[in-house]
């Protein structure tokens, strides 16, 4: 008998100190990274489309192509994917990527083992326009228990939690996703930015996301990020923090500005990225958060050696986990402006060789 019980009380120390969410191992990954010094990167849509090709116009579900890994000969470490539009039923997203292929994307990605971070730029609830519209009143508090908005924005809620629950390996298994909703949410482009909600309202708005997801559907594949970004309200902003127990990374979204002469927008995007990545990384290591370079390029890339004398001071000594450039449009009449990483015939093949191999910059190959 007392054999018998002390076997059952072994297992139970046993399992009580396995991971109890499937997220563990990607925690255990980017911790890693950051204690070798290492930095893993990241491409938006990598293998959805490129510069001059599209899988979603040519029912390629092999994932093979990567505007990465054809100049670099690896994928990218980090996947990013976006669900907006999904939220209203359609079939393809806001880029125009299909949803079903967006899936496929995430769990190929994992399977070849690599990490998956997933926004979300949902349509206006008010009025039906995009994310970036910014009208409709006070729309986050409409959308908040006993707002006028509110049960039809579960409804929406509920379709994008379905999607992300729907993520899972062949054999059924759940695929850990980097969640990264309300992003940039200290400045007033999107709907649910600064100036069209208050501080409360705001984390409200993000613990009832938190709230519904984990704790009513039990979602446990999900590292929720936070990517605060701007100059002018950097003070501020940890008044929009919703708390440690609903957050995983605190990361940053900085890009280089093609708004200004580059002659001054090269300084600017260095001094500016070190001096917000340096107020995160005392926060993430006060709050026990990981720190991430959540969104970053600059569109274009019309500075050939960008990577080598732009980024790579950007980020030189903080521990960012992972950074992620934004996507290569593969649409004819924008592909040739509206990209961040390099392709075949691109103006920074070399300089983004250069970057990885001379900062310790990892793809999906070196992850572990």
């Amino acid at each position: 008998m007392k054999k018998t019980f002390a076997l059952a009380l072994l297992a139970a120390m046993i399992i009580s100190c396995q991971p109890d969410k499937p997220v563990q191992h990607i925690i255990d990954i980017l911790k890693k990274v950051q204690a070798e010094g290492r930095v893993l990167y990241g491409h938006q849509d990598d293998l959805l489309y490129g510069h001059d090709w599209n899988a979603n116009e040519d029912g390629d579900h092999t994932f093979e192509r990567s505007d990465v890994r054809a100049v670099a000969g690896d994928y990218p470490a980090v996947l990013g994917l976006e669900l907006g539009d999904f939220e209203l039923g359609k079939t393809r997203n806001l880029d125009g990527n299909y949803l079903d292929l967006t899936r496929e994307a995430a769990v190929k990605h994992y399977q070849r083992g690599g990490i998956v971070t997933i926004s979300w730029h949902p349509n206006n609830p008010a009025t039906g326009g995009n994310a970036w519209d910014l009208t409709g009143g006070d729309v986050v508090a409409r959308l908040l228990p006993g707002g006028d908005l509110h049960e039809m924005w579960m409804k929406r809620l509920a379709l994008i939690t379905d999607f992300l629950e729907s993520i899972k390996t062949p054999d059924g298994k759940p695929v850990p996703i980097i969640w990264r909703p309300w992003h940039e949410h200290t400045e007033s482009w999107f709907w649910w930015g600064w100036d069209f909600c208050s501080a409360k309202e705001f984390n409200d708005f993000w613990i009832m996301t938190y709230d519904y997801m984990v704790r009513e559907r039990g979602l446990k594949n999900l590292l929720w990020a936070i990517s605060p970004n701007g100059v002018e309200w950097w003070e501020k902003w940890p008044e929009r923090y919703p708390g440690d127990d609903y957050v995983d990374i605190v990361g940053l979204d900085m890009y280089c500005p093609t708004w200004m002469p580059q002659p001054e927008a090269l300084p600017f995007y260095i001094k500016s990225t070190r001096l917000l990545l340096a107020s995160l990384d005392a926060f993430a290591k006060e709050h026990g958060k990981i720190l991430a370079f959540t969104e970053t390029g600059y569109e274009g890339l019309t500075y050939p050696t960008w990577w080598t004398e732009v980024l790579a001071p950007a980020i030189k000594g903080f521990p960012i986990a992972y950074l992620l450039t934004w996507r290569n449009c593969s649409e004819p009449q924008r592909r040739d402006t509206h990209f961040y990483a390099p392709f075949p015939g691109g103006p920074t093949e070399q300089d983004f060789r250069e970057f990885i191999k001379d900062n310790n910059i990892s793809l999906l190959n070196d992850i572990k």
